[in-house]
């Protein structure tokens, strides 16, 4: 669903969901040679119509990402989840409809996050141990939800303001400000996003910098493992 505005949260722990698969060398001509480190890449809102796309043009150049899916995409398109999965990508949960969970009861907070869980599931992304809160909001009563479903939240470092009609160029701006583990807010919908991808890779690369997992120990990207 149409992302709204999120708010600049710090960076919080979140643990890869499904499983690791490679990405094959030829698919990755702009990738650094060595990693000097290592940041995450995170998609939130799909999977949709665009996800194809989107996971086409990572493949191409080398480049795997965390998908935070909300649970009515998933549900409504399963095989785009499993596309999601071979092609080495990880799969997170962002809340089944999209909501503010804080000025939801804890009971509608356990059911957004639980449904997101079964749907991602039964589409055959394994079950996501990361959580990203829609709008990065989050509370209390939001957390002991997801501890109570082994969920870990991930906000992010830096936001790419996609989901704010970005510019190619400042989407790649913002993907220039990373750090060794270091995570940056993305979505799966805008078409500026998706045309940013080659330079993502590049700018990268001139870097040193490749994109990672996320460690639940730090809450920082890492090598994938």
């Amino acid at each position: 669903m149409r992302a709204r505005a999120h708010l600049p949260l710090l960076a919080a722990a979140a643990l890869a969901a499904a499983g690791t698969l490679a990405v094959p060398a030829s698919a990755a001509p702009p990738q650094a040679a060595a990693c000097s480190g290592y940041v995450g890449l995170t998609f939130d809102d799909g999977p949709g119509s665009t996800t194809t796309t989107l996971l086409n043009s990572l493949k191409q150049y080398g480049l795997r990402a965390t998908m935070f899916n909300t649970g009515q995409n998933a549900a409504a398109n399963p095989a785009l989840v499993r596309a999601q999965v071979s092609a080495g990508m990880w799969v997170g949960n962002h809340s089944y409809t999209h909501p503010h969970l804080t000025q939801q009861s804890q009971s509608a907070v356990d059911s957004e996050i639980s449904r997101t869980q079964q749907a991602i599931a039964n589409a055959g992304g394994g079950t996501p141990r990361l959580f990203r809160p829609p709008y990065g909001e989050t509370n209390a009563t939001v957390k002991a939800v997801e501890a109570r479903y082994g969920l870990t939240e991930i906000i992010w470092n830096v936001d790419s303001q996609d989901w704010n009609n970005a510019s190619t160029d400042a989407i790649v701006a913002a993907v220039g400000r990373l750090t060794n583990g270091q995570v940056i807010l993305m979505h799966d919908w805008p078409a500026n996003t998706r045309a940013a991808i080659p330079r993502i890779a590049q700018t990268l690369a001139a870097k040193g910098l490749c994109s990672g997992m996320i460690s639940p120990q730090t809450g920082r990207a890492v090598a994938p493992g």
